[in-house]
């Protein structure tokens, strides 16, 4: 396979955040692969503990939840607050997905079309097959699995290189790292390498 600018600009990225590039690519695709049904699961879980409060509780499930916290015996409270907890949980890893995507939605060089791809391939609800991606891209066959790879790539640093160190920065109560010094790749004007 021909190594792209885009592909070589990446991979220096990588090295300028000592990012292992393959290890952080397979984990980008693990990540990417599960995400479809994370959120299916999630989904079906918070419906799960919201039918549960309702039937058993109240009909309202303002209600329930603060006769869960105020009322309810310790064992109820406790199997609740792991059910929530677990949903919590998830959703802080749907949200770190979302902070990389947009991320590169406003990468400076192909950032919507990665976007898109990725999209496509692997966030929304219904994935939608090979042809019809490549159909709805424009693009052909070839161009279409460099690109997929660049965004994988791409989607690796804005998650392992941006998300991931911004939000430890959130939990661990420090301002260390400026949204401006972490990736300078994702400003709007083209770099130079």
């Amino acid at each position: 396979m021909r190594l792209t600018r885009n592909m070589k600009n990446i991979s220096k990225m990588y090295e300028g955040m000592n990012l292992d590039e393959e290890q952080v690519f397979h984990k980008s695709k693990l990540v990417l692969a599960i995400y479809r049904d994370v959120v299916w699961r999630t989904i079906q879980e918070a419906n799960y503990v919201r039918e549960a409060c309702e039937s058993y509780y109240s009909n309202e499930l303002a209600t329930a939840l603060t006769y869960l916290n105020d009322f309810a015996p310790t064992e109820k409270k406790d199997k609740f607050s792991d059910k929530v907890s677990c949903i919590f949980e998830t959703k802080w890893m749907i949200d770190l997905v979302d902070t990389a995507m947009i991320k590169i939605y406003n990468y400076h060089t192909n950032g919507k079309l990665y976007h898109e791809i990725l999209s496509k391939c692997y966030i929304t609800a219904y994935p939608m097959t090979e042809t019809e991606i490549l159909e709805y891209l424009s693009i052909e066959r070839t161009s279409f699995y460099t690109k997929k790879k660049e965004a994988i790539k791409l989607f690796g640093i804005a998650l392992w290189g941006y998300s991931l160190p911004k939000y430890q920065a959130i939990f661990n109560g420090t301002d260390a790292i400026e949204e401006n010094e972490l990736l300078y790749f994702f400003e709007e004007k083209q770099n130079t390498y």
